[in-house]
């Protein structure tokens, strides 16, 4: 097993990967000496990343590139770096350098001394970020703590630290919309923060825009609480303390031989009775979209390419294409597997060795 793996997410990051090897490999070396591996996932990069990580994995024996067959999207694709990685600890970081690779020696003493099996960072500040982006996220963060069930660290992202066992613990969870920081910190185990200030993006755009962003805000949402779904019966009990109201002004209004006031008071009851309905129904119908993503089953990444690296592991959670890259999975390769997708019991993701 390998000391040390860092496991980078990658999505049109060709301008920042030269000076990211070069960073995480000084990082690495302080701690694991040449006991590490750097595992870059290629999330369907539109640039030329994934000709610079192959560049990369043939000039650096300890760079394992993994080119996914399409964008999954951030979390499936850190997913397949985790699931594949062979370090005994592994180093989460994204390809920006927003997140110092130099924390890497603070992190691994911290880890060492508490007897920790995760830490994590903590933003202090934000550099470079816009003002809505940092109120935003300041307000989800503390929506989030308020409404899920598990205790998610306060204003930190992925970046982290985390220990095999924990990891094994963190695979062991299949479902396919995933907040992966959430999800560690449901695992338990001694976590720890490390708090520290995130730099300004190398180079690039964020790749969140606002629309991801409320998309990644509504899976951790529904991931780990089931507070939208109280809603319904919150405004079930407003709205009956409001239907009584309202019956009681009609009764006063006939006994006192006043005419009722007419449609506009009528329509306005009716609307907003079908704006709170219609935001139930979407509420049950995102939840009800999560139960359908999970039954079927599909794995959560296909690998179309690997590049550079040592034997590597056969994933639990994904697919690796067979014959992929200069090494192709022994024996039985992909063979038998497409049975497993659909059927009435969960797949299984055995795990093979690539030449």
């Amino acid at each position: 097993m390998t000391g040390l793996s860092i496991v980078v997410p990658c999505f049109d990051e060709e301008a920042c990967l030269p000076m990211l090897h070069q960073r995480l490999s000084a990082a690495a070396r302080d701690v694991a000496g040449n006991d590490y591996e750097i595992v870059l996932v290629n999330d369907g990069s539109r640039d030329g990343s994934w000709g610079v990580m192959e560049k990369l994995a043939a000039a650096d024996p300890r760079v394992t590139a993994i080119n996914l067959s399409r964008n999954h999207g951030h979390q499936l694709a850190l997913t397949a770096g985790l699931d594949l990685c062979a370090g005994d600890k592994v180093l989460i970081i994204d390809a920006d350098l927003q997140d110092p690779p130099e924390l890497l020696p603070e992190m691994m003493a911290i880890m060492r001394n508490e007897r920790a099996d995760v830490v994590y960072g903590v933003r202090k500040s934000r550099a470079g970020e816009t003002a809505f982006k940092r109120a935003t996220a300041h307000g989800f963060y503390r929506l989030l703590s308020r409404a899920t069930e598990v205790e998610i660290p306060l204003d930190a992202g992925d970046f982290r630290l985390i220990s095999r066992r924990a990891l094994d613990a963190f695979l062991a969870m299949p479902e396919q919309a995933r907040f992966i920081r959430g999800m560690v910190a449901w695992i338990g185990f001694k976590q720890v923060p490390l708090p520290y200030d995130r730099q300004q993006r190398l180079a690039g755009e964020t790749k969140y825009p606002l629309r991801k962003m409320l998309r990644f805000a509504l899976d951790a949402l529904t991931g780990f609480s089931s507070a939208p779904l109280k809603l319904a019966s919150h405004a079930g009990l407003i709205l009956s303390a409001g239907s009584v109201v309202i019956v009681i002004y009609i009764l006063l209004g006939w006994l006192s031989g006043r005419s009722v006031p007419g449609w506009t008071s009528l329509m306005l009851v009716v609307v907003v009775l079908g704006a709170v309905q219609m935001f139930v129904l979407a509420l049950m119908g995102e939840y009800l979209g999560r139960l359908y993503n999970e039954v079927k089953r599909r794995p959560l990444y296909i690998i179309q390419e690997i590049a550079g690296g040592s034997a590597r592991q056969r994933g639990r959670l994904g697919v690796i294409a067979s014959g992929v890259g200069p090494a192709a999975v022994e024996g039985e390769g992909h063979q038998g597997r497409q049975g497993d997708v659909g059927n009435d019991r969960p797949p299984r993701r055995t795990r093979k060795m690539l030449d």
